[in-house]
């Protein structure tokens, strides 16, 4: 394994914090770490891994850029399209979604009884309208 760049990492932190954050406290408190933790990694010194965690939520990096940046890599924003979740799932009937979740429920659960079927169902649908994905009436 190669030797940790903590000196790359320290820069790469420093740079971003003077970017987003007023101050080290500003950013220690963003992170939820001691100003003086945060000192540790600005100056190239050995935190704990979980500190890097917090660091990266800070300054907007997916989990794990710290890491990456130590062995020689590049922060990945937590925005990226690289990290971002997928598209949403087109929209759907009602009638759609209650006869899909419909028949998942019965082929899962053949032994169930219809009223926690349709107790099943009928919550399924109004999670997925809430998330909008079922976009009207029935």
């Amino acid at each position: 394994m190669a030797t940790p760049d903590l000196d790359r990492l320290a820069e790469r932190v420093k740079m971003h914090r003077l970017e987003q954050y007023s101050s080290r406290d500003a950013a220690a408190a963003a992170a939820g770490i001691s100003r003086n933790t945060w000192k540790r990694v600005e100056e190239g010194q050995e935190v704990y891994e979980s500190t890097y965690v917090k660091v990266d939520k800070a300054l907007g990096w997916a989990t794990g850029s710290c890491i990456a940046i130590i062995e020689g890599g590049d922060p990945v924003f937590a925005d990226s399209p690289t990290t971002s979740s997928p598209d949403p799932a087109p929209g759907m009937t009602e009638k759609q979604a209650r006869d899909m979740a419909w028949d998942t429920a019965r082929a899962t659960l053949p032994t169930a009884p219809v009223g926690e079927l349709d107790a099943f169902v009928n919550e399924l649908v109004e999670n997925l309208r809430r998330a909008g994905i079922v976009t009207d009436g029935p």
